[in-house]
């Protein structure tokens, strides 16, 4: 340990972010690195605790506590503070495929499990991770690493998002020759199409692409296994086959006057709009125009949020975040101690600029869609919502969702985005594999591990898990890889 007074003498800082009226202006990444010998004093204030809870990624009542991925967080952020750069890159690689990923867009499991945190403001992992890989990709540290022995074995791996991508990148690294296969134009999965460019920007997912293909690993883009590319042909040709295809089926919202034009999902809203802002920065008019509109989404989490940073930048009229569940605390409840996930109010960067640009949250909590109101043309002019509450219910025996008698609302709304979740893989991908489903309708394996009812077949990620965390999905990703491994091999060394 470095500096064992760190956490006393140094306060937590963080990168410093454009403000909301000018990133509004633009869809770049927004928050600015800090000097280096800065970042030395942010990773100098990690305690090197005796039970390091941030890398234990196990569940607590419930919810997982820390990394799932289980990074050596405190032997890296030893290494920054002493200036050992490359050695701490190392380190995280060992356990990390991706960091340049989840040090944008994850959430941060390991800084609410930091003991730092238990009485004061916990350590900045989730910026000292970028800081390393950052600094590694700069230097040369990371560079193609292809093996050096070839074991003869095929794999297909279908769907490139995290769980496929550091699937690829383990076997590729045990030397097995590795085709990954992508439904859309361009590799990446949700990490291209689904999380926008505010948050990953696309050369980022570019710049590891490049990289795995100069390790030997093979890309088919817009091929559609089960769709356009035969799913049995692949099952033969290879000596072995994993689904990471995602959970690509969004949960809809039946209520009347749902035929009504305007109303899209979430990720088909989002796709379009960084798929036309790679093509021709937008000029090419092909995506979902919030322009001038008066949008309502339905959703509260991290995707809604993406679809009210993105309608404004769009330059929509107004916008609304409907959330059925009720607010949570702004600090932790009695009932939440660290070092469980807090439960509490987060306003994340796009609620931050509907409240900058209109002068208020966009969020209706404990609230929903009761209809969808349409002119006589069929297009979308409002929508009615209607309060929720919690009422319990003697047949079940446990509290439901009510509507409140009264109080309806009418909403003026040319576009309503959807974005209440998934319910697993699209059905005619497990369909055309012949592998079962789980209740959940997520593809089923053997119990603790990623091998499906079908020979040969493996599965990953939130087609295997349900929708989750891009970092859970590079931990479904690695293991499954050792998994294929052993099954290819009789035996695995990967981790």
């Amino acid at each position: 340990m470095g500096k064992p007074t760190g956490f006393l003498d140094y306060i937590r800082k963080n990168n410093e972010g454009a403000s909301p009226l000018e990133r509004i202006k633009h869809y770049n990444e927004f928050h600015t690195p800090m000097l280096p010998d800065e970042r030395l004093k942010q990773a100098a204030r990690c305690m090197d605790c005796g039970v390091p809870f941030c890398q234990n990624g196990q569940p607590i009542m419930g919810m997982v506590s820390g990394c799932p991925l289980n990074n050596l967080i405190p032997e890296w952020n030893d290494l920054v503070y002493t200036g050992e750069f490359d050695s701490a890159a190392h380190r995280l690689l060992i356990t990390n495929n991706f960091p340049e990923f989840t040090s944008r867009v994850c959430p941060a499991l390991c800084e609410a499990a930091c003991t730092c945190g238990l009485n004061g403001d916990p350590v900045s992992v989730k910026e000292n991770e970028n800081f390393i890989v950052e600094n590694a990709f700069a230097s040369g540290m990371i560079k193609p690493n292809p093996p050096q022995v070839r074991t003869g074995k095929r794999v297909a791996v279908i769907g490139s998002g995290p769980s496929g991508l550091a699937c690829a990148a383990q076997l590729n690294k045990r030397g097995h020759s590795v085709t990954v296969y992508e439904k859309d134009d361009r590799i990446g999965g949700l990490l291209m199409y689904g999380i926008p460019n505010m948050k990953l920007e696309k050369q980022i997912v570019d710049r590891r692409v490049e990289l795995m293909k100069a390790e030997g690993i093979s890309f088919v883009t817009n091929a559609d296994v089960g769709g356009s590319v035969d799913a049995k042909e692949l099952v033969d040709e290879y000596d072995a086959v994993v689904l990471c295809c995602g959970a690509g089926n969004p949960r809809d919202i039946n209520a009347q006057g749902r035929d009504a034009n305007g109303i899209y999902f979430a990720v088909d809203f989002l796709k379009a709009t960084t798929k036309s802002l790679l093509d021709s920065n937008l000029e090419d008019g092909n995506y979902i125009s919030a322009k001038d509109k008066n949008v309502v989404i339905i959703g509260g989490g991290d995707t809604g949020n993406d679809c009210v940073g993105t309608s404004i930048r769009h330059g929509c009229k107004s916008v609304v975040q409907l959330e059925m569940m009720p607010k949570l605390p702004d600090s932790r409840a009695e009932n939440n101690p660290w070092p469980e996930w807090p439960r509490v109010c987060k306003t994340d960067y796009g609620q931050q600029e509907a409240i900058a640009l209109f002068g208020a949250d966009p969020r209706r909590y404990q609230t929903t869609v009761k209809e969808f109101v349409k002119d006589e043309n069929g297009n979308l002019k409002g929508v009615t919502t209607v309060k929720l509450k919690f009422v319990y219910d003697e047949e079940s025996k446990r509290n439901v969702m009510r509507e409140v008698e009264g109080s309806e609302e009418y909403l003026e709304a040319e576009l309503v985005l959807i974005a209440a979740g998934f319910l697993g893989p699209r059905e005619y991908v497990p369909r055309a594999f012949g592998v079962e489903t789980n209740s959940r309708s997520n593809v089923a394996s053997e119990a603790g591990g990623y091998k499906t009812s079908v020979e040969k077949v493996f599965t990953a990620g939130d087609m295997h898990r349900g929708q989750s965390l891009v970092v859970w999905a590079i931990r479904e990703g690695r293991d499954a890889a050792a998994d294929v491994d052993e099954y290819l091999m009789g035996y695995t060394c990967l981790k």
